[in-house]
């Protein structure tokens, strides 16, 4: 603990964190961090969301109530599957999207040509 009354994470839990970044406001609020409700103001979530996925663990290990660095990686390690796992999800969409309007835009200009 600082001087200040503030709770300094071990090095540890520092990191990357998926569940963090692809679900900030579920994430903070089951963590009891409030920070990434920030990212409901729009277009400063384009950068915000990566601010919670770097610096969440930190946020969750200062306001949580873990009793060892090992409870809280099995903690957190769950919401960064689920993360990971939806970022990827994500990825296959927006590219299944393009290609599927890229075939679509193809074939309607296809039948324009002289």
């Amino acid at each position: 603990m600082q001087e200040d009354g503030s709770v300094v994470a071990p090095n540890e839990v520092k990191g990357w964190n998926w569940g963090a970044f692809m679900f900030s406001i579920y994430w903070g609020i089951g963590n009891k961090t409030y920070l990434p409700l920030l990212c409901l103001i729009p277009l400063f979530n384009l950068v915000w969301v990566f601010v919670v996925g770097f610096k969440g663990n930190e946020w969750a290990w200062q306001k949580g109530n873990y009793k060892d660095i090992a409870t809280f990686k099995a903690v957190q390690e769950t919401w960064n599957r689920a993360g990971f796992v939806f970022f990827i999800l994500a990825i296959i969409f927006i590219v299944l999207y393009f290609v599927f309007f890229a075939a679509i835009f193809s074939a309607i200009f296809s039948t324009f040509s002289y």
